[in-house]
């Protein structure tokens, strides 16, 4: 089963509310880039903003920790309304007590999940798949929104669909209908998109493959030309989507 997550990190941020909403019958979760400035050089949002978007989204959240130190911060999100359904990942290296943080998430009913940098190796993540729901995969370097697909990763993504087949797989950063297609054949099963939904608004300028496939499109027409795609990435019918 494939799954859609739309970045807010895409969206406009003074209208998070109506993001969420026009993306409610598109997606199966929303996702939450939580950036510090420390361990990412972007600011984004922190806890307050999780919460309020909890509570108008009627999806649940792939919140993504881009944090230093996720561990002193983890409370504050666990206690803003995330539930069993709910993601809560942070990077493994930016916690020096992984296990430790994994434990609290999943001893509070939410469900745990790891991310890893594109330059960060298998091997300094591969004791911790094992108890996590979640290994999120970057195909860009986090910070920023609208970067290029890095696929030298599918590597580590296949790597780990061997390895640990049960383990949900995400991936993020370049995702769009060009990119979600060798990423599901790797072995990906939540797609993280940010610019490819939220960034065909003509004031962003950056339009992506969907405008090319789609001419003409507005925000809510990118969405549901994405939609269309997204039906196909769940089937695993891939082979359908344009190379």
């Amino acid at each position: 089963m494939i799954s859609i997550a739309p970045s807010l990190l895409s969206a406009d941020m003074a209208r998070l509310a109506e993001a969420v909403m026009m993306v409610e019958n598109v997606a199966d979760y929303i996702h939450c880039d939580v950036m510090d400035g420390h361990f990412v050089p972007n600011l984004t949002f922190g806890a307050p903003i999780v919460s309020a978007v909890k509570r108008v989204s009627a999806l649940p959240l792939d919140v993504h920790l881009m944090i230093e130190s996720p561990g002193r911060w983890i409370d504050d999100y666990l206690d803003g309304g995330l539930g069993k359904k709910d993601y809560l990942t942070f990077h493994v290296e930016a916690e020096p007590d992984p296990s430790g943080v994994i434990e609290r998430i999943r001893a509070a009913g939410v469900r745990p999940g790891i991310a890893v940098k594109p330059g960060t190796l298998f091997e300094a993540f591969e004791d911790y798949i094992g108890s996590v729901d979640q290994v999120l995969i970057m195909t860009v370097e986090p910070g920023f929104g609208g970067q290029e697909f890095m696929r030298d990763n599918l590597l580590k993504v296949r790597k780990v669909r061997d390895l640990f087949p049960d383990v949900v797989i995400g991936i993020d950063g370049g995702i769009d209908v060009s990119t979600a297609p060798e990423a599901v054949r790797a072995g990906a099963d939540l797609l993280t998109a940010g610019s490819a939904v939220f960034g065909c608004d003509g004031n962003k300028g950056i339009p992506g493959d969907l405008t090319r496939t789609f001419p003409g499109v507005h925000r809510l027409d990118c969405a549901l030309s994405f939609r269309k795609r997204a039906s196909l990435f769940r089937s695993n019918q891939v082979n359908a989507l344009p190379a």
